[in-house]
């Protein structure tokens, strides 16, 4: 009876990973000959365990990352211009605390979309929330909030995202609504914030394509200062998967 409502007490004060351990040194003898003070720090570290993990099971939901990508799965044989040394400092999040930017340039297909979201992935891990945008996306958000009143409401949570991908960019001239728009995010984060940049278009294009010739300026200032600049090259990725494929489903065929 006191050990029912001992778990009813922990399960309403949502002390889950307390109870579970609680749970196993219950049921087995193996914890009889600890000390009461291990037995307790056994406890509580299972409950710190066990709410961190369901924190970053919060935070990488929230980042909507398109990737389910991890540093650790990086292929660098593959991925010309990818330098370990370089992946190594970012993935010790230093960047992030100097509200640094990371800017990933290559052809389609080289995997510019999982090392972005392996960074973020890195950055969750890290205690740090993240958020996964397409540009042409997050234009049509910016749109559908001003069109409704909640832009501002937008443009604040987004400014309190510690990593920000924008995923795509540069993949059609910018309109001038979106060029303002972009300067506008790009503001609430610079020097505050870390931003991923994930674009076929190398940096010395994109004031074409934005358009207008200040705004470019102040834009390019805020997303290349200060930038770890990544430029991939080589075959593409999917069009090796493809072709191995291929080659899987005609050795089944014969």
């Amino acid at each position: 009876m006191l050990n029912e409502q001992t778990f009813t007490k922990l399960s309403q004060m949502k002390l889950h990973g307390l109870a579970h351990a609680l749970q196993q040194q219950i049921e087995s003898t193996n914890f009889d000959k600890l000390a009461f003070e291990e037995r307790v720090g056994m406890l509580v570290d299972q409950e710190w365990t066990d709410r961190q993990a369901r924190k970053l099971t919060r935070r990488l939901a929230q980042a909507k990352l398109r990737e389910q990508a991890c540093i650790e799965d990086l292929h660098y044989r593959n991925r010309k211009g990818l330098d370990r040394k370089l992946v190594a400092r970012l993935s010790t999040c230093q960047w992030i605390e100097q509200s640094q930017n990371v800017i990933v340039v290559g052809a389609t297909g080289l995997g510019k979309t999982y090392l972005a979201c392996a960074l973020a992935n890195k950055a969750c891990q890290e205690s740090k929330s993240a958020l996964y945008r397409r540009v042409p996306r997050l234009f049509h958000e910016l749109a559908l909030a001003r069109a409704d009143g909640s832009l501002p409401r937008l443009l604040a949570r987004w400014a309190k995202v510690d990593v920000l991908i924008l995923d795509d960019w540069g993949l059609a001239p910018l309109k001038d609504q979106e060029r303002r728009d972009l300067l506008e995010v790009l503001d609430d984060r610079y020097d505050k914030r870390a931003t991923i940049v994930a674009t076929q278009l190398p940096v010395k294009h994109w004031h074409k394509i934005i358009g207008d010739p200040t705004i470019a300026d102040a834009i390019c200032d805020r997303l290349v200062h200060a930038a770890h600049t990544i430029t991939l090259t080589g075959e593409s990725l999917r069009k090796k998967k493809a072709q191995q494929s291929n080659r899987e489903t005609a050795k089944k065929n014969k």
